[in-house]
């Protein structure tokens, strides 16, 4: 059951982050720190999903 809450979770931060990089996109007005927060923020997501993923298939 841990496992289960545990992914939950990973995927609940990681479509957080997704937002957040949507939110820096969209607030940066093209201005390079707005990619970089972008960019750091999917690639946490894209591991925290893949974290989470990994914990609903064992």
């Amino acid at each position: 059951m841990q496992r289960r809450a545990l992914g939950v979770l990973f995927c609940g931060l990681a479509a957080a982050l997704i937002v957040t990089a949507a939110a820096a996109l969209a607030g940066a007005g093209g201005e390079a720190r707005g990619w970089i927060v972008a960019i750091a923020a999917l690639a946490l997501a894209g591991w925290l999903g893949s974290l989470g993923l990994s914990a609903f298939r064992s």
